[in-house]
């Protein structure tokens, strides 16, 4: 008990060391000492010191407009600084902890040397620099909108206001990290989301407390449900159309300065085999590529455990002429079938992975090329039968039909545990580990939601677009499970019947 307790403390008490300063002056003398600070005198006649980080602060723009009306005014107070300079968002201050965070997030400092004097005038000299706005690589669409989500928070937000020209769309900013200080901004409709959403969101994400946070995938992983549970309860978006359609619904946005993704919160599995393109293509399409996405998800799961339980147990399901099939295929191949299905399940896993490693090219061309080779030498080498072959490629094939990658690694990672049962059992092992599976799905929850919602508890008025996608004059209503403050989307009255021109 007394070590148990000891460590509880240790967690409790860490945090970053942090260097207590008292003056101004103490600042830059501790700031001084990192290279690419910079702490240096006006002119002579000048009595003002500009400080800032060079690898942070746009050069150009200090040497160009501040240094020469620095020198040109004959000014000697900040407020007067302040009161002629035309540039927006100037403070002045004299709280330390303010002064080095601007500093740190590339804002430049005038200020005076002196006793007592701690107060500076703070101004914005970001550069503006990041990469240029592509078509999406993950969620590419064949029709529809061809725009990405970038690196910078600032485009990402400008993306979605175009989107959604509203003065309801907020915007709630915070940081999180305590080496990072990652910005996180969370958005929300007002008047349409469920403020125990929102409220439960910020929550979470203030209640993390980790030194590093890189990408919007470390938020998705602390503020999460169920962290244990192989299936994601937050979706990953990398367009700015489907976030609009989201928020439109009433759903929590979640964006991470320096990730090209958005989290949206909460959702039901539903919503991960849904594509943006559904909603590009007529109802009745979208409805049969959405059921072979479904249908395709269960193919991949079921396809090898189903082969390795009828060929160990029930092989008398099998017809006569089609048995003779298998049973030649499998003349020559020494291993059982559970063997078999996981030489080639490894063999296709590591040409997806190197795949990934590769460019995009060269990629593309191995994994052709080494699929074919490998799978005719094992074939040939009597390692493998034909028909095994043919039942694991469709496998992979149907993997990758589900849209969201995070739901197909998920589809790929629990094959695994019914490949087992069916080894064991048969088919009532196969039967044992999807009762398994239900269980868990049933408990799953996405920031309180069902996560089978509306399967599960069952909803009508939601099922008009999950399982199958109805027109949009069916859709006249919100997501019951958002609980929306405003349920209506489209007003009935203005629905009107097609007529038939009279001539």
């Amino acid at each position: 008990m007394f070590f148990r307790k000891g460590k509880s403390k240790e967690k409790e008490n860490f945090s970053m060391p942090h260097t207590y300063i008292q003056s101004l002056s103490a600042l830059m003398n501790n700031l001084e000492t990192s290279a690419d600070f910079v702490s240096v005198e006006c002119l002579d006649s000048c009595p003002f010191y500009l400080a800032y980080y060079t690898t942070l602060v746009n050069q150009d723009f200090i040497h160009r407009d501040i240094l020469p009306f620095l020198v040109a005014k004959n000014l000697y107070k900040l407020e007067e600084i302040k009161r002629h300079l035309p540039i927006e968002n100037m403070l002045i201050t004299n709280n330390l902890k303010e002064i080095q965070e601007k500093l740190l997030s590339g804002f430049l400092i005038i200020y005076t040397k002196g006793k007592n004097q701690n107060s500076v005038l703070i101004i914005p000299s970001v550069p503006i620099e990041s990469r240029q706005v592509t078509i999406p690589e993950v969620e590419s669409v064949i029709v529809g909108p061809k725009e990405a989500f970038i690196e910078s928070l600032d485009t990402n937000l400008n993306m979605i206001r175009k989107r959604i020209p509203l003065i309801e769309l907020r915007v709630k900013e915070l940081k999180v990290g305590d080496i990072s200080k990652t910005k996180v901004a969370v958005l929300y409709i007002s008047g349409i989301a469920n403020d125990k959403y929102l409220d439960t969101t910020l929550q979470r994400i203030n209640d993390i407390k980790f030194d590093q946070i890189i990408d919007s995938s470390y938020i998705s992983q602390m503020i999460t449900d169920n962290q244990n549970s192989l299936f994601p309860q937050i979706l990953d978006t990398e367009r700015p159309d489907r976030v609009a359609n989201f928020l439109s619904e009433g759903k929590i946005v979640v964006l991470v300065d320096g990730s090209p993704h958005a989290l949206i919160v909460p959702i039901n599995i539903f919503e991960f085999f849904s594509s943006s393109e559904d909603y590009f293509f007529n109802w009745p399409t979208a409805s049969i590529f959405r059921l072979m996405r479904l249908v395709a998800a269960v193919l991949s799961i079921l396809a090898t455990p189903i082969y390795i339980a009828i060929l160990t147990y029930h092989y008398e399901m099998i017809p006569e002429e089609l048995l003779t099939l298998l049973v030649a295929s499998r003349n020559n191949v020494p291993f059982p079938p559970i063997i078999e299905v996981l030489i080639l399940e490894f063999a296709i896993e590591l040409l997806r992975e190197s795949a990934k490693r590769l460019p995009t090219k060269i990629g593309q061309t191995m994994g052709i090329v080494g699929g074919i080779v490998i799978g005719t030498a094992a074939v040939e080498a009597a390692i493998t039968s034909n028909v095994l072959l043919i039942i694991v490629a469709l496998a992979a094939l149907a993997s990758f039909t589900t849209p969201a990658f995070q739901m197909s690694n998920t589809v790929r990672l629990i094959r695994i545990p019914f490949l087992a049962s069916a080894q064991i059992l048969g088919l009532l092992g196969i039967s044992i580990c999807m009762a398994f599976l239900l269980g868990h799905l049933l408990q799953l929850s996405s920031l309180g939601c069902p996560y089978l919602e509306p399967v599960y508890p069952f909803r009508s008025q939601d099922m008009k677009d999950s399982l199958y996608r109805l027109p949009f004059q069916r859709q006249k209503t919100r997501p019951v499970f958002l609980r929306t403050k405003s349920s209506l989307r489209m007003i009935t009255n203005c629905i009107k019947e097609k007529s038939d021109i009279d001539e």
